[in-house]
């Protein structure tokens, strides 16, 4: 299991930085952005706890599906008011705002 440290939450949220308004990226995604594919959830461990390291638009990272992140009660809020549609089932339509990095 690789071990959080700086560089990792730093190489993590730079990525999020880069997310545009009114598109997402899944766990996943970002965990192959830094060359660690197989880190999806490591990622989502960083983001858990990523506003002690500043104001990231963290509401912008979905899991591959497009399902919002359990614990996150305004990310579909968030997410509305950048133009983002929602399926019937409530997930993200990846088809149309996923991001393409």
């Amino acid at each position: 299991m690789a071990t959080l440290n700086e560089e990792l939450i730093y190489e993590v949220l730079s990525v999020v930085e880069e997310i545009p308004p009114g598109r997402v990226a899944s766990y996943g995604q970002l965990a192959r952005l830094i060359g660690r594919e197989r880190n999806a959830r490591l990622v989502g461990r960083i983001l858990r706890s990523s506003d002690l390291a500043g104001d990231y638009p963290c509401h912008r990272v979905v899991n591959h599906a497009g399902r919002l992140a359990p614990h996150f009660p305004g990310q579909r809020e968030l997410l509305e008011a950048e133009g983002v549609r929602f399926l019937p089932n409530g997930y993200v339509d990846m088809e149309k705002h996923r991001w393409d990095c």
